[in-house]
């Protein structure tokens, strides 16, 4: 016998398959509503972000290889695509799971339901968004000689998961308290613009080596977002280079492993505190 209203967090959500199903189309249904687009959506905002990134950084300022340029990133486009589908996947995940539960107040107070599953929905729809993408990534990569290992395309697989608990996590703590300090959303905003340079998206794991302290350094690979970032050029660009130093000495046998634990740790948490908030989710929306 339960208490009536109570529930067992992200279990629930499992039990409720059928109900996160339509809620993901819903809100896929209600974002492209009028749009004559639609999911092609998911092509053209990372096909200009990726453009604007490539002409700024990798032919303006000299990051990618070249016969001038020797000491730049080989393959920078690959390099460079593979860390930006990977990074717009959290911080769309993020970004809509902490407005989940607001965005649907009206929902809410009519009926009762597990409320992890807005959260939990949004990171689903940000999937739907992120699946495209890599088929376009790995075409690239394809047509660059990409020919990885085993190993590598588990790095690639444990690197999707290190960032996908970090953005539900994350989107249930925020998302719980968004509902009681609208501050929350411009915080996850904050958030989400110093996260594409808070990893090595743009430019290279070295020169962050290279400029500060083995101890910084060290706190630098601690961010998760950092981890699963190099795991993704580690399964998609290195193999389609030659180029040495590929990934910081350790990540498959320490820095993955310790950004997983990370990862868990801050779902656990945003599960927890989600609990005890979400009592009064529907007096205070």
């Amino acid at each position: 016998m339960d208490t009536p209203g109570s529930g067992q967090g992200l279990r629930d959500v499992l039990r409720s398959r059928f109900l996160l199903k339509l809620l993901v189309q819903k809100e896929l249904r209600v974002r492209y509503r009028g749009s004559v687009l639609g999911l092609l959506w998911s092509y053209v905002k990372p096909g200009m972000q990726f453009v604007v990134f490539y002409v700024a950084l990798g032919v303006f300022l000299g990051l990618e290889q070249s016969p001038r340029n020797p000491e730049g990133l080989p393959n920078y486009a690959v390099y460079l695509f593979s860390g930006i589908v990977l990074i717009n996947y959290f911080s769309e995940a993020l970004g809509n799971a902490s407005r989940s539960i607001v965005m649907n107040g009206a929902l809410i107070k009519k009926i009762f339901l597990p409320r992890e599953l807005f959260p939990v929905a949004s990171i689903w729809v940000s999937g739907v968004h992120f699946l495209p993408q890599v088929i376009i990534l790995v075409v690239a990569c394809l047509f660059s000689g990409w020919s990885p290992s085993v190993i590598q395309l588990l790095a690639g697989v444990a690197g999707f998961l290190i960032v996908t608990m970090l953005a539900t996590g994350l989107g249930l703590l925020f998302g719980a308290v968004n509902v009681y300090f609208r501050d929350a959303e411009n915080l996850v905003d904050m958030l989400l613009m110093v996260a594409t340079w808070a990893a090595p998206v743009l430019y290279a794991w070295t020169m962050v080596s290279d400029k500060v302290s083995a101890g910084l350094f060290t706190l630098y690979q601690l961010n998760p977002l950092t981890v699963g970032v190099e795991t993704f050029h580690f399964a998609f660009w290195y193999p389609t280079t030659t180029a040495a130093d590929p990934v910081p000495p350790n990540l498959l046998s320490v820095w993955i492993p310790i950004a997983l634990v990370i990862s868990a740790a801050l779902l656990l948490l945003g599960q927890f505190v989600f609990k005890r908030l979400e009592g009064r989710f529907a007096q205070e929306l």
